[in-house]
């Protein structure tokens, strides 16, 4: 069945890929390798020679290691790419929009001298 929501969510998906594919200006296939691993890879990355591992990183781990020192993005082309993007809506037409709001512990984090905490819960300054 013939599905035209599904085939213009991918048509627009492929479009942001080759927008994304041309915002890299140098060690262009080793960077869109490399995001496509960090995009893929299930749980959180941990190291890069993990993920080297992934199957969407068909390089080595010295092309990993050459496209983190070498490689290039036009920052300012892949923020008009971005704004481009369509935002996600429901069915109604509501914004759809999800957060990932898990505790992240930095038990090393450093923390400046005088600094208090001002939680704001529910619209409410406790």
């Amino acid at each position: 069945m013939h599905d035209p929501d599904r085939d213009a969510a991918f048509g627009e998906l492929v479009r942001f890929r080759q927008e994304f594919y041309e915002c890299l200006t140098a060690r262009v296939d080793a960077l869109f390798e490399l995001a496509e691993a960090v995009l893929c890879t299930d749980g959180p990355v941990r190291s890069l020679v993990g993920l080297s591992l992934a199957p969407e990183h068909r390089r080595g781990h010295g092309a990993l290691y050459d496209a983190m020192n070498c490689g290039r993005i036009d920052v300012a082309r892949l923020r008009t790419t971005l704004a481009g993007v369509p935002l996600p809506r429901a069915t109604d037409g509501r914004l759809v929009l999800a957060v990932d709001v898990s505790p992240w512990l930095r038990p090393d984090g450093g923390c400046q001298v005088g600094c208090v905490q001002d939680p704001i819960v529910d619209g409410v300054r406790r």
